[in-house]
């Protein structure tokens, strides 16, 4: 590899899952691999597979189907999390065990309760384990932006001994500044004896909003691999994000001299899958990404981009994705035109019976909006297929509304396959659907968030709504998506209590890097 390759690893599937409500089933983080191998990631971490069953059951699905990227598995220094990290990469054709344990002084004496020389004996232990299982080991020092750089220097040294060929360097809490981070991986360039004998690698935080600032002040001094996600998704303020890192290198190599195998086109289509399935807008001023990212308000700066593009726009809006997609469908499509543009969309089928039933959808679909753009394909999948049980389903929805009386709704809900009728009235339409949808229900849920955005433009558009819901402490994100925003609401909340039923709390021991 050149040394100006900068190495892109994607920890969407494990660390951007980390944000609360984020938490996606295997078939929805399966999609979202596909489409990190679609963008050239070219490690993908797929989850923490010691973490649950489900994140064990989506490493190996996820490394069952990858082929062109590593798929990765996180796991703390311990036998156990390293032995279900191997077992769950077993059929990859690429694999990766990344394994970390905690350095700083705060770290070490009140969350380990360990002192400095044990906690360099369980890294050495713990890299040389997953090397006799993997061939390529990663070793993360857990809060190395508040570490010791002498110790770090001994631990690191010791971890590449032992078989590490990545070194991470993780900046967990946000708290770095982009001169300190950067001056942090020059000397431990310099002062390690054996640190030609591995990639450096940086996973930064945005407490401060410096994550990709940091990531940049890394690589200018060494550093050869940069851990992201897709709209930099991630616990409390989020990570790096991979678009604005990657367009950061691309657009700016006069000065900076690197590069990555990113195909760039293809970023605005991962960013709205993953908003779609986690239920997280991308916010419209978002560098890359946001709906407003190449829009001009202006008068002046509309009529220079008019003159010359350049004026104004430091990178072209196709490069990243934009404006590629195009309405390719329609009522008239037949059943091979729908299935070979879902392929293109990295969306496949397990059998015929799903495909039928996903065209009989698109129909629909299409007897209701003229257009069908790559967004409403993606929306569509999204809203019906699962691979959770369906405690709850939505059977029918009547509303009614009027100037000067409250409105009303008539839900039927399916509760473990029995229909349960409900007439409630509310202060809105989706105020009054969700009263008959919790008194069938009686869940006991929390509703944290409420938001509606059109997926296309015009007023035919589908609206995609989030339902976010909490319950003795766990969160979750519902979608849905219809042309009737009230129906969308609906299936919205009735997804939301369905991952409420089936989820599984994380191992309260994993923790983040």
């Amino acid at each position: 590899m050149s040394s100006n390759r900068v190495v892109i690893f994607d920890t969407t599937l494990r660390d951007g899952e980390q944000s609360p409500g984020a938490s996606m089933t295997r078939d929805e983080k399966l999609r979202i691999a596909k489409s990190l191998e679609r963008l050239r990631v070219d490690v993908i971490e797929a989850g923490f597979a010691m973490a649950s069953q489900g994140d064990f059951e989506s490493v190996r699905a996820i490394a069952s189907t990858i082929k062109d990227s590593t798929v990765c598995s996180l796991s703390r220094a311990l036998d156990n999390d390293i032995d279900r990290a191997a077992e769950a990469l077993k059929p990859a054709a690429s694999g990766r065990i990344h394994t970390f344990i905690a350095t700083s002084p705060i770290h070490m004496q009140y969350k380990l309760q360990m002192e400095p020389e044990k906690v360099i004996e369980q890294s050495v232990h713990a890299v040389k384990r997953a090397r006799n299982q993997c061939a390529d080991v990663e070793f993360s020092c857990e809060d190395a932006g508040r570490s010791e750089l002498d110790f770090l220097c001994r631990i690191i040294e010791k971890a590449i001994d032992a078989g590490a060929r990545t070194i991470n360097i993780p900046d967990t809490v946000g708290y770095a500044l982009p001169h300190e981070f950067g001056d942090t991986i020059r000397q431990l360039l310099e002062r390690i004896p054996n640190a030609d004998k591995a990639i450096f690698s940086v996973h930064c935080h945005n407490d401060l909003g410096l994550a990709v600032a940091n990531s940049l002040a890394a690589v200018v001094n060494g550093a050869r691999q940069v851990e992201c996600t897709i709209n930099g998704l991630g616990e409390r303020a989020g990570n790096a994000s991979l678009e604005e890192f990657v367009m950061g290198l691309r657009t700016r190599k006069d000065s900076l001299g690197l590069s990555t195998g990113i195909q760039t086109e293809h970023i605005v289509p991962a960013s709205k899958l993953v908003s779609s399935i986690t239920g997280f807008p991308v916010q419209p001023n978002k560098a890359i990404v946001g709906a407003n990212a190449f829009a001009h308000e202006s008068g002046i700066h509309q009529d220079g981009v008019l003159k010359h593009r350049e004026t104004y726009e430091i990178i072209k809006a196709e490069d990243v994705g934009w404006n590629t997609n195009k309405m390719v469908l329609g009522k008239l499509s037949g059943r091979n035109a729908f299935k070979t543009r879902m392929e293109e969309l990295g969306i496949g089928f397990d059998s015929k019976e799903e495909l039928d039933s996903t065209f009989k959808k698109f129909k629909a679909l299409a007897d209701k909006k003229r257009e069908i753009y790559d967004e409403d394909l993606q929306a569509l999948v999204s809203d019906s297929r699962t691979d959770i049980p369906e405690v709850y389903k939505l059977v029918d929805l009547e509303t009614g509304s009027r100037m000067g009386s409250s409105p009303e709704a008539k839900v039927t809900l399916a509760v473990n396959g029995e229909d349960n009728d409900v007439i409630s009235t509310g202060d809105g339409a989706v105020d009054a659907v969700f009263k008959a949808i919790e008194a069938i229900a009686r869940s006991g849920a929390q509703l944290e968030l409420y938001n509606v955005k059109a997926i296309t433009s015009g007023t035919d558009s589908q609206g995609e709504v989030t339902v976010r819901l909490a319950r003795k402490g766990r969160i979750v994100n519902g979608s849905g998506a219809d042309t009737d925003v009230i129906i969308a609401s609906a299936k919205a909340y009735v997804h939301a209590l369905n991952l409420l039923e089936a989820g599984e709390k994380r191992n309260p021991q994993t923790g983040p890097i």
